[in-house]
């Protein structure tokens, strides 16, 4: 493995400004595979535990709905928190611009937004920056909610990104072998 390769597969930098959490993880994928692969929810349950997700309106653009359900049994079919979800935008890479997947969360329980840019940083390289500005339905302060849900968001969102990123080195590593390298 390369130094670049290292570091393009372990850096991960999180923050959580004053509008939410932010995480950005450099990949050694040109834009459009790094935004096909990060973009669409679908292939999240990989990475996110206990997990699923439903796409209504593929292929995906502004206006589709995602659902999200998280708990123990919700891979096999069970009940969990739900997370729902309206595409505002899902414009993918182009030579000139970055590709911006948003969504709406638009409850029962979770609102706000979440989104994924992907920045092409060369012809085999880019960075995905997933951002995540959530805050609970109900009477408690917007503020608060958000706060407390804040470190939560912040290891889920590390941990499904550090995983897209295994799953890119894996399947290097297997294409290496396959080639005899």
């Amino acid at each position: 493995m390369t130094s670049t390769r290292r570091t393009a597969t372990r850096r991960t930098t999180p923050s959580t400004p004053r509008d939410g959490v932010v995480v950005s993880r450099t990949l050694p994928l040109p834009a459009a595979a790094a935004w096909d692969l990060v973009a669409d929810p679908r292939n999240h349950p990989r990475w996110i535990p206990l997990t699923r997700v439903e796409v209504r309106g593929v292929p995906l653009a502004a206006g589709s709905r995602v659902v999200g359900i998280t708990g123990p049994t919700a891979r096999r079919g069970g009940t969990g928190l739900v997370d729902r979800m309206v595409v505002d935008r899902f414009d993918a890479p182009t030579d000139r611009a970055d590709g911006v997947c948003e969504l709406r969360k638009v409850g029962p329980v979770l609102l706000g937004t979440a989104g994924v840019r992907v920045t092409p940083l060369g012809h085999a390289t880019s960075r995905v920056t997933w951002t995540e500005d959530v805050h609970l339905a109900g009477p408690l302060p917007r503020a608060v909610t958000r706060a407390a849900l804040a470190p939560a968001l912040a290891a889920m969102v590390r941990l499904a990104l550090w995983r897209a990123a295994r799953e890119v080195s894996d399947r290097h590593r297997a294409m290496n072998r396959r080639r005899g390298g």
